[in-house]
């Protein structure tokens, strides 16, 4: 499907999961093949709630059930309509631009259109010794594998030569994309340089905000326009990944959510050095200007039309897993999201 600009396409709301290990009702994690078969479950529901994007992510540890996005949205393409699919993200270091290229134009095609890959370098580098791939090569492994897929993406026979895999010499790849071009954003965490390769390639920008303000992001969305005019480029989309809760009350939401962030994130904390979680800096989050989107539809919808015009974003996917969070939690959080927030957001953003 063609790319759209900011200028000519609605402000989008779409969601994501890793897969996350849920608990059932007695509290015990339930098993990965369950959680697959749940998500599936989840995006239908993201469809029927008016929604506008769903993605998986790719994770390869024993707290997430994804470790394969593009089989999981083959699944999903064939019990919805409408909805786009997409990851969020590919780690494009590990893996290699013209599989990840074959694979999504697959779903493309399975999808009627409705596919799309968010290229990244991932916060997690389990995928890196998995695939016998060194760290040690973090940037160069990005930087070459993004440029490859670059030329993918125009449908055209394609020459490339790089350290990281074999050269193509005219080598055309199968299937093509049966209108336009396969859509493609660059996921970053932040980073100028990652902005400004984002704008080289002309590719759509998208933030992973996941701590702090996201109006310190600016800069990076105004650096990221003035590239693209360097680069002579036309303007391009900018969306941004955030994580949340909806429920009727913010206290609901805060309450719901607070226990299995908690858990998730002393895990994390172990691993990265991190100090332990806090209700204190948790409900901070969660304030007007922090980047958690918890609370009730109002108090949601009001942060996103904020960040949304803020940082001149075209899309806004929230994570709406949470470690454990129960399925019925979360289920109910997105037909919030779709029937409630939404609308407020577009109501809110069409008055500034």
């Amino acid at each position: 499907m063609s790319e759209s600009t900011p200028n000519t396409q609605q402000f989008e709301i779409g969601i994501e999961t890793f897969g996350d290990i849920t608990n059932d009702a007695n509290g015990q994690p339930l098993h990965p093949a369950q959680v697959l078969r749940n998500v599936v479950t989840e995006a239908r529901a993201a469809e029927a709630a008016g929604l506008d994007f769903f993605g998986v992510g790719e994770h390869h540890r024993d707290d997430y059930s994804v470790s394969s996005p593009e089989v999981v949205l083959g699944a999903i393409a064939s019990v919805t309509e409408k909805i786009r699919l997409g990851s969020a993200v590919t780690v494009l270091s590990s893996d290699d631009p013209v599989r990840v290229y074959e694979r999504f134009a697959t779903v493309d095609g399975l999808s009627n259109g409705r596919a799309e890959v968010i290229l990244g370098r991932g916060s997690f580098v389990e995928s890196f010794p998995l695939f016998g791939y060194e760290l040690s090569d973090y940037e160069l492994l990005f930087e070459e594998k993004l440029a490859l897929f670059a030329k993918l993406r125009k449908g055209e026979p394609v020459s490339w030569s790089g350290q990281t895999r074999s050269a193509l010499r005219n080598q055309s790849v199968y299937p093509p994309i049966e209108n336009g071009t396969l859509d493609a954003w660059v996921g970053v965490g932040g980073s100028p340089e990652s902005v400004v390769r984002a704008a080289r390639h002309g590719l759509p920008l998208f933030l992973a905000i996941i701590g702090g303000q996201p109006m310190a992001f600016e800069p990076l969305t105004r650096l990221y326009k003035r590239s693209l005019e360097e680069f002579g480029h036309q303007p391009q989309r900018i969306g941004a990944h955030f994580h949340g809760l909806v429920a009727d009350s913010d206290q609901e939401a805060l309450d719901l959510l607070w226990p299995h962030y908690k858990i998730t994130m002393d895990r994390l904390g172990a691993e990265r050095g991190w100090p332990p979680a806090s209700r204190m800096r948790f409900e901070a989050s969660a304030g007007p200007e922090g980047s958690l989107l918890a609370g009730s539809p109002e108090t949601v919808a009001k942060k996103i039309a904020h960040f949304a015009s803020g940082l001149g974003l075209s899309r806004a996917d929230i994570k709406y897993s949470a470690g454990s969070l129960p399925h019925e939690t979360m289920m109910r959080s997105i037909d919030l999201l779709g029937t409630k927030v939404k609308p407020l957001v577009l109501e809110m953003l069409d008055a500034k």
